[in-house]
């Protein structure tokens, strides 16, 4: 089994709270975790027809099975039972629960009306690159492949996997989260959000495309985000008394679902793919989340560009301090990737060499302009 970077911290909290609640898309890992981090605690699945329809009739009478608490699998299947819980851990300091849910907008509005203050809540993503340490792989593959578990625990193709993940997993949580009449209409969208890796959102056109309303557009983007399918990377807005752009853009959580709408094949497609450049930018990206997501912080990372079309494809933003990041998806060294970043040093007042340029060959290299890194190697910027 391959160790997941989380499994100290949620050791470490359960220590201090009685409800540990971990999110993060379906398949991403979160069962195998807990079970093996709590591997004494009694352990029962919501997803399952029987356990859930007794949880929801009877939920005293089911949580009198564990009366030193559970682990208990998918839990936005029964938010109703969270109000059970929270009296049972505020009568009991010996009692603990570690919940599970696929589904983050339900579950944490419900976490949030009952057991604000008593659960420690984290997110797990599919593997991070650190976790995988892929150095024998080529960076199409592992763009292709995506992170998730299954593909590297069952040795899964990723035309078999993401296709029924596409259409089984979205497809429960959709109608979770919204009665949507035409499915079709749905999966035609994602495909549209994926057509537009690393691009400003635009609203009305997007909704244009898609053949719906731009309110509805936004409906559904929130829901995709709510299964944790994709994001909105959120522009930094510091003014240094230039015009910003301060639309968001999109990327998705594993880029391995995002070949997979776009049709993509093999890996080899990728290297002619008009949107290589995003595919790689979203892989860097995410990275940087899933560093923040599995040392069980919340941090995001932005992106900067001024109206003349002057950008910075990556801030990591730590209190007052900025660290700027230039992706690039060549796999040869240009200084001319640096220009961007020279351009914001000066505008934030900032050293001459602060900053990196991620890139996609193999080597890492110290300059007088900036350090190149590879993505093999993103553990050497500090966030």
């Amino acid at each position: 089994m391959i160790a997941r970077t989380l499994t100290a911290k949620i050791i470490a909290l359960a220590q201090k709270f009685q409800v540990i609640t971990l999110t993060g898309p379906r398949q991403s890992g979160k069962t195998t975790l807990v079970r093996a981090a709590f591997p004494t605690m009694p352990y029962a699945s919501l997803e399952e027809p029987d356990m859930r329809q007794i949880a929801l009739t009877d939920p005293r009478g089911f949580l009198a099975n564990y009366p030193a608490g559970a682990i208990l699998d998918e839990i936005q299947h029964t938010p109703d039972l969270l109000s059970y819980i929270q009296s049972l851990v505020d009568q009991d300091r010996q009692v603990q629960f570690i919940l599970t849910g696929s589904s983050n907008f339900l579950l944490m509005e419900k976490i949030s009306q009952t057991l604000a203050g008593r659960t420690a809540v984290l997110h797990l993503l599919p593997f991070s690159l650190a976790e995988l340490k892929p150095d024998a792989e080529r960076l199409e593959s592992v763009i292709f492949q995506g992170q998730y578990p299954r593909i590297y625990d069952r040795d899964m193709a990723p035309t078999d996997f993401y296709p029924a993940y596409i259409q089984t997993y979205i497809e429960r949580d959709v109608r979770l989260l919204k009665n949507i009449g035409d499915y079709n209409a749905f999966i035609q969208f994602t495909r549209l959000c994926a057509g537009r890796v690393g691009q400003l959102l635009n609203y009305a056109s997007l909704a244009s495309d898609a053949g719906i309303s731009p309110n509805t557009a936004r409906s559904w983007l929130s829901i995709l985000e709510s299964s944790f399918i994709l994001y909105r990377l959120l522009p930094y807005y510091r003014n240094f008394n230039k015009r910003l752009v301060k639309s968001s853009k999109l990327y998705f959580y594993d880029t391995g679902v995002a070949c997979s709408l776009l049709g993509i094949r093999d890996a080899d497609q990728i290297n002619l793919h008009y949107l290589k450049g995003a595919l790689f930018e979203n892989l860097v990206i995410n990275e940087f989340i899933k560093r923040s997501f599995h040392r069980g912080e919340n941090r995001q990372p932005f992106f900067w560009q001024d109206s003349h079309g002057k950008e910075i494809d990556c801030l990591l933003v730590d209190g007052e301090e900025i660290t700027p990041v230039e992706i690039k998806a060549g796999k040869t060294m240009s200084i001319s990737y640096f220009d961007n970043l020279k351009y914001w040093r000066a505008l934030a007042d900032l050293p001459e060499d602060q900053g990196f340029v991620v890139y996609g060959g193999d080597q890492s290299m110290q300059t007088s302009t900036g350090a190149f890194i590879s993505w093999l190697h993103l553990d050497r910027i500090p966030s």
